[in-house]
């Protein structure tokens, strides 16, 4: 007989669909190792690398397994000892060395020290030897910038005008940051009756004009020396700084710091040597350099209207005042002094300009 059919097994079901995420492997726990033992494959850790804390990702772990440079403060290397913070001082020297404007200007100032120091390096006349014979002649050999109205060497006098201008500029900076800086620091320290009695006083001076001050004041003090031009330079310049100092102090002694070295029993005196006078210094710089030019104009102001420098004193201010009669006939008689005491007065300004963008942390 034929075989028939056998019986029918039963179908199976079909699979039923599987969620993705159940089919992920689980994650392999290790198991208990021996100290300093390594799975099988890895790589020992590198002692020189310094080990930090990561937000647990395989984006931050490959960064790490690939040898991604940790940013360090202060310029430290990885593996290495943190390098020493730098101060506000340090971070200005940075910044300024890579300033064009502060190295030109830098080095123009050191040009017109130099020569005011030795001018016999680049002239050999007497700028007090005149001939009226070659008064207001143009340039010739050995005299490039000709003779003015007595006869004298136009160059020769405007390398020797450089002493008596670079001398009441700085000096008259210094006396005016030194008489300013004090009376507005202790004023702004010490609060209360001498800080009214500072204010008001600045008020007087700051009422003052300049050139007014300047006709009476001089014309009174007589002298052929720079130092009467000087004193009244710091007589009427003092109140400007003393107000910079002021305000910075102000903000210097309610610091933190400060407060917390007065907790531990600090007195005046070295809170203000120690702690507030160095952090309020930097205002007062700024400014005094800044205001170094302006005084050295002003200074050929007062000469140029006959009471600041008198001769035999050579400066460029006399010079300016005694070619500008004679300003369409020799016109070179005035160009080279003014252009001497513009490019001096504009130096010390972008001096001012290149400090300033140094030492002020938000303008960089």
């Amino acid at each position: 007989m034929p075989d028939g059919p056998g019986p029918q097994q039963p179908e199976s079901p079909p699979p039923e669909p599987r969620d993705p995420a159940s089919q992920r492997p689980e994650p392999q726990r290790p198991g208990p190792q021996r100290p300093g033992s390594q799975p099988p494959g890895a790589q020992p850790p590198d002692p020189r690398r310094p080990v930090a804390p990561t937000a647990g990702g395989a984006a931050a772990d490959l960064a790490m397994d690939e040898g991604a440079a940790l940013e360090l403060p202060y310029g430290g290397t990885p593996g290495g000892p943190v390098g020493r913070p730098r101060s506000l001082w340090s971070d200005a020297w940075r910044e300024l060395r890579r300033n064009p404007v502060f190295l030109v200007s830098a080095l123009l100032i050191l040009f017109l020290v130099v020569i005011s120091l030795w001018p016999q390096l680049i002239v050999s006349t007497d700028p007090l030897a005149c001939d009226l014979g070659k008064s207001q002649q143009g340039s010739e050999p050995g005299h490039p910038f000709g003779y003015d109205t007595q006869g004298c060497d136009v160059y020769a006098r405007t390398v020797y005008g450089a002493r008596a201008s670079v001398t009441v500029g700085i000096c008259a900076t210094l006396g005016v940051a030194l008489l300013g800086g004090i009376a507005g620091g202790l004023a702004g320290f010490f609060g209360g009756w001498a800080d009214a009695v500072l204010s008001r006083t600045a008020d007087v001076f700051f009422g003052i004009p300049v050139v007014l001050g300047g006709l009476v004041f001089l014309s009174v003090v007589t002298g052929t020396t720079v130092w009467p031009v000087v004193g009244f330079i710091v007589l009427l310049g003092w109140p400007q700084i003393a107000r910079i100092a002021r305000g910075a102090v102000l903000t210097a002694k309610e610091a933190d710091y400060v407060q917390a070295a007065r907790a531990l029993g600090a007195g005046n005196t070295r809170l203000l040597l120690r702690h507030v006078a160095p952090n309020a210094v930097a205002p007062v710089i700024v400014v005094a350099t800044i205001a170094l030019g302006t005084y050295i104009a002003l200074e050929a102001t007062l000469s140029f209207l006959g009471v600041g420098l008198r001769p035999p004193t050579v400066s460029w201010g006399i010079d300016i005042s005694n070619a500008a009669p004679q300003i369409r006939n020799a016109p070179h008689m005035l160009l080279w002094p003014a252009g001497a005491l513009s490019l001096t007065v504009l130096a010390f300004i972008m001096l001012g300009d290149a400090v300033r963008d140094a030492l002020d942390p938000r303008l960089r």
